[in-house]
């Protein structure tokens, strides 16, 4: 994964990451969400007895998830190396401890050694490492000078939103769901601009050490 050519990691990144997104989305909304019982381990017991194939699908989803964030972050470091390798390192790691506290959790929950309220901590624990991952990512995007550095800034701002997972503000949901739209459109659009523009990174690349 480290010696793809940079058009390569930039389409992995594009395609792996549309793929993640549509797995979290799944896994979350209509599979998680039938096994949210806070605090109530039997409740939790009984609901995955009662619907262990969707369970097994949820698992199975989380670690596809696991495997795909691995893949971004390795194909990012690719990417991201040539404008500076120690920020690419940093965003790189950063996207694997997600991806990790996310799994563990998702297991622990499977094997039942935690509850619903436990995970929801858990996967909390994930957002500030992802929240960190997005805004080193977008730090470095500012960096680079060969990715737009819009795409930065906005992927700078959506990190910033992932405060409202840890503070109750209490806002109205068309705010919430500007915000999740924020956090969406950060990521959406790097990908988008690697998997259409990856054949003319290198070239950017060069011009920039000439």
């Amino acid at each position: 994964m480290l010696n793809l050519p940079i058009n390569k990691a930039a389409l992995v990144v594009g395609i792996a990451f549309i793929t993640s997104v549509v797995i979290v989305t799944i896994v979350d909304d209509l599979l998680l969400a039938n096994f949210v019982v806070p605090g109530d381990t039997e409740a939790l017991a009984n609901d995955i007895e009662a619907n262990q194939r969707l369970f097994v699908y949820a698992v199975i989803g989380y670690f596809l998830v696991l495997v795909l964030d691995t893949v971004i972050g390795l194909a990012l470091f690719v990417v991201l190396r040539p404008g500076n390798k120690n920020l690419a390192s940093l965003t790189s790691v950063l996207r694997i401890l997600y991806a990790i506290l996310l799994i563990i959790g998702v297991f622990a929950l499977a094997f039942e050694i935690i509850d619903a309220y436990s995970y929801s901590s858990i996967k909390r624990i994930g957002y500030i490492f992802f929240a960190l991952h997005l805004f080193v990512l977008g730090y470095s995007i500012l960096k680079s000078r060969y990715i737009p550095k819009s795409v930065g800034a906005l992927l700078i701002i959506a990190s910033l939103t992932y405060v409202v997972f840890f503070v109750d503000f209490q806002l109205p949901e068309s705010v919430l769901v500007f915000i999740m739209l924020i956090m969406a459109l950060a990521e959406l659009s790097l990908s988008v601009w690697l998997i259409v523009k990856r054949n003319r990174l290198q070239e950017k690349i060069n011009n920039l050490h000439r």
